[in-house]
C-alpha cells in the first residue's frame, strides 16, 4: 500500500473529506495572515508586534496539522489495522514520521 493512498478513500486522499472545507478556510484565513506580516515587515512595524503575529501564525498551521493527524489516525490508520497487521505497521510509521516532523519543526 502506497502512502500517498488511505483505504478510507476509494482513491488517493490527502484530507478527510468531511473536514476540507474547514482546513480551507483557515489556510485562507492563515495566508491572510503571512500577507499582512509582510506588510507589517515593508511598513517597519515594531519587532514585537510582528513577532507576536507570526506565533499565531505557527499556532494556527499546529491546529491545521494536528486535525490533520487525527484524521489520518482516525481513518487511515484504523482501517489498515482492520486490513492487516503488516498495513497497520506501514500506517503507524507513517504517523509516527509526521509526528517527528511535526514536533521538531
Amino acid at each position: 500500500m502506497s502512502s500517498d493512498t488511505c483505504p478510507h478513500h476509494p482513491a488517493p486522499a490527502y484530507v478527510e473529506t468531511d473536514h476540507k472545507d474547514a482546513y480551507l478556510k483557515r489556510l485562507k484565513r492563515i495566508e491572510g495572515q503571512v500577507r499582512g506580516v509582510q506588510r507589517m515587515v515593508d511598513e517597519d512595524t515594531y519587532c514585537i508586534d510582528v513577532l507576536t503575529q507570526i506565533s499565531a501564525i505557527t499556532k494556527a498551521l499546529q491546529a491545521v496539522s494536528l486535525g490533520l493527524l487525527e484524521d489520518h489516525i482516525g481513518h487511515c490508520v484504523v482501517d489498515a489495522a482492520r486490513e492487516s497487521d503488516e498495513a497497520a505497521a506501514v500506517k503507524v510509521a507513517e504517523a509516527s514520521a509526521a509526528i517527528a516532523r511535526l514536533v521538531k519543526s
